[in-house]
């Protein structure tokens, strides 16, 4: 790990490359359904308060976004260490560099989508992290009961309702929205007797419907930018 911090600084300081907000602009293209992403950045593999799924799954370049939805994601983190600092988040699937099909999603195509694993407590109450690893589809086969807990791990609702507020507050100072939130509808109600309840009824539009796969180890929340016609990108991208 130390290595690794130490890569990371050496490689911003020589070449320019900062943890924070990004300098690039990427530009979307089409929905996140059917589009493709243009200049695409990844986000960090690990900061103050967050880490990556997957450093496997990341070096494969399944962990790039739109440039503004990478700034709001970190400005969100940044948010939260002040106000849960004992609270570890862990986010999961974005998107190709360059957008396009993102096997086995069926959105996640122009870098306006992010999987975010759900923060966890242990039997003690204490912050833990959901683990995620190849035996587990790296998180994504994990299953919580209707209740939001497994055999030792139950889900911190406090903790979703305060990032999702971070980042509806940090994208609406970047000026953009965000679209959607899909999380099982089953736990919604545990959303809404959190202190930050009222303010995620009243802000975002959740799913009601159950998706394709359940979203109770994650939550899928997919954010609004202008995109250009997905006709564009290939004359754009030469």
């Amino acid at each position: 790990m130390l290595v690794k911090t130490l890569f990371g600084l050496m490689l911003g300081f020589c070449c320019g490359i900062a943890v924070g907000s990004t300098q690039v602009n990427s530009t979307c293209y089409g929905t996140t359904a059917n589009g493709r992403l243009l200049n695409g950045v990844s986000l960090p593999d690990e900061g103050k308060n967050f880490i990556t799924y997957s450093d496997t799954a990341a070096a494969l370049g399944r962990t790039y976004v739109h440039s503004t939805v990478r700034n709001v994601i970190l400005d969100a983190y940044q948010a939260l260490s002040q106000s849960l600092p004992k609270t570890q988040f862990k986010y999961g699937e974005t998107g190709f560099k360059e957008g396009g099909r993102f096997r086995p999603h069926k959105t996640h195509q122009n870098g306006l989508s992010v999987d975010f694993m759900v923060p966890v407590k242990d039997k003690s109450g204490q912050p833990s992290i959901l683990p995620t690893h190849v035996f587990n589809k790296f998180g994504y086969a994990v299953e919580f009961d209707q209740t939001g807990r497994t055999d030792d791990l139950y889900i911190d609702f406090p903790a979703i309702a305060a990032h999702l507020r971070a980042l509806h507050q940090t994208a609406t100072q970047r000026g953009i929205k965000i679209w959607r939130v899909i999380f099982d509808p089953k736990l919604q109600p545990y959303l809404w007797q959190t202190a930050d309840g009222a303010y995620l009824r009243k802000h975002l539009t959740f799913s009601k419907r159950r998706s394709w796969v359940r979203h109770d180890e994650h939550y899928h929340v997919d954010f609004i930018i202008p995109c250009k016609p997905l006709s564009s990108y290939a004359d754009d991208s030469q």
